[in-house]
C-alpha cells in the first residue's frame, strides 16, 4: 500500500479547518453541525474524524491557529518599533489581520473574523481546555508586547514611569474592546488609529515629564 505524503496529510487538514471556519463564521459555533463540515469540505466523515475527534476539537483548532496568527502579526510588526508610531502598527497590523482572517473564511467582511473571536471568547466560559489554549497563547502575546513598549518608552515615546506590563495590559484590553465593538456594532473603523494616538501621547499628560 503506497505512503501517504505528510503533505496531503497536512493539506487535508487544511481543507477540513478552512471548510469548518467558513462554517463557523457564517452559522456560528453552536448552529453548525460535523454535518456541515463534511458538506463544506466535500469530505466523509470518516476523512474528517481521522483528524478531529468531534467538534470541540475543530472549534479548538480554528480559534488557536487564528490568535497564533494575529500573534505573529504583531511580533512582526513589533520588530519596526520604535521606528514608527504605537498607534499606527496597532492600527495597522489588527486591521490587516481581521481583513486576512476574513479572506480564508470565505467573506470580505472584515467584522466576520471579529464575530468569530467573540464566539470563542463566550466557549472560554464552558470549554477550561480552550480557555487554557487562549490563557498560553495571550501570554504569548503579552510577553513580546512588553518587549515592544520598553522599547517606545526608551525612545520616549510612552512614559517611562509606569511599568510596560501594565501598559501592555490596557493596550490589549483596548485591542479586544475593539474586536468586540467590530462584531457588535459593525460601524467601527478608523476611530481606533485616532484615539490611540491621542492616549498614546505622552504630551497629552500634563504631569508627564519627558
Amino acid at each position: 500500500m503506497a505512503r501517504v505524503s505528510q503533505a496531503h496529510l497536512d493539506a487535508r487538514r487544511r481543507q477540513i479547518l478552512d471548510g469548518a471556519r467558513r462554517c463557523f463564521t457564517r452559522n456560528g459555533f453552536h448552529a453548525t453541525s460535523m454535518q456541515d463540515v463534511f458538506k463544506e469540505t466535500g469530505l466523509s466523515s470518516g476523512a474528517v474524524y481521522r483528524y478531529f475527534r468531534g467538534k470541540n476539537e475543530l472549534i479548538r483548532a480554528v480559534a488557536e491557529e487564528a490568535f497564533d496568527r494575529m500573534r505573529l502579526a504583531f511580533e512582526s510588526a513589533g520588530r519596526e518599533a520604535p521606528l514608527r508610531p504605537l498607534d499606527e502598527v496597532i492600527d495597522g497590523v489588527l486591521t490587516r489581520a481581521l481583513e486576512e482572517q476574513a479572506r480564508r473564511a470565505g467573506t470580505d467582511r472584515p467584522g466576520a473574523f471579529a464575530e468569530l473571536i467573540l464566539q470563542v471568547w463566550s466557549e472560554t466560559l464552558r470549554d477550561e481546555s480552550l480557555a487554557a489554549t487562549l490563557h498560553a497563547l495571550y501570554d504569548r502575546m503579552r510577553v513580546m508586547w512588553v518587549v515592544v513598549v520598553r522599547t517606545y518608552q526608551d525612545a520616549g515615546h510612552l512614559r517611562a514611569d509606569v511599568p510596560a506590563d501594565h501598559v501592555v495590559r490596557v493596550l490589549m484590553a483596548l485591542i479586544q474592546g475593539f474586536i468586540v465593538q467590530r462584531a457588535v456594532f459593525k460601524d467601527v473603523g478608523g476611530e481606533l488609529s485616532s484615539g490611540l494616538r491621542a492616549l498614546l501621547s505622552p504630551e497629552a499628560d500634563p504631569h508627564y515629564r519627558g
